[in-house]
């Protein structure tokens, strides 16, 4: 795909490993705690465009079942998009989610074994403080929340090898739960991470 976009806004997980969690460390090489991987990735675009048309103010997530070391392949993904978008909003936020439109998910591609169909569904994002949350009717509700550190402030790791930021929140999943297409996670408790995100195809 030769079309140029970009989008800005926020990114949050919730994983199944404990915080925090091993891949995070170690550019994705280490076993998850848990020997395997259940997360769900959110985005939130604030801003964003595919060549003329706009995304703003649309979500889309992606749930991912990994079943060891995460660098190691074999990853099963199912996408899903914000509803209330038109077609066109649609098929941009699944190609970017998907990683067919380049950009920080597009070098996944060879570790992925199983697409699941891409889902438009209800989304909503909310970013509060130090929580963010992830509804999808039915499907999924998860909610991270930010560890505190020195001055009641966020605990921010740096210099992280993680696709989404190389600065990310260290945050704990408060209420984690998804359930869909032969996927099931329940990560309450587990890691989690959030950041802002400027994501593009340049």
């Amino acid at each position: 795909m030769n079309e140029r976009w970009r989008i800005t806004g926020e990114y949050f997980e919730s994983c199944n490993c404990e915080v925090l969690c091993p891949c995070l460390l170690s550019r994705a090489q280490a076993r998850p705690t848990e020997g395997h991987c259940d997360v769900v990735v959110a985005v939130r675009v604030a801003r964003g465009t595919w060549e003329a048309t706009d995304l703003s103010g649309l979500g889309a997530a992606l749930a991912i079942y990994t079943p060891g070391v995460m660098a190691a392949g074999g990853w099963t993904v199912a996408p899903y998009v914000d509803a209330r978008g038109h077609q066109a909003q649609r098929a941009a936020l699944e190609a970017i989610m998907t990683g067919r439109a380049g950009g920080p998910l597009g070098r996944f591609a060879p570790l992925i074994a199983t697409w699941l169909p891409a889902k438009a569904v209800e989304i909503a994002t909310t970013v509060e403080g130090k929580r963010r949350k992830l509804v999808m009717p039915g499907i999924a509700e998860v909610t991270v929340e930010g560890i505190v550190g020195a001055g009641d402030g966020e605990v921010w790791l740096d210099n992280v090898g993680h696709f989404a930021s190389r600065r990310l929140a260290a945050a704990r999943g408060t209420a984690s739960r998804f359930q869909d297409q032969g996927l099931v996670f329940d990560n309450s408790g587990r890691n989690g991470h959030y950041a802002p995100i400027d994501w593009s195809n340049a």
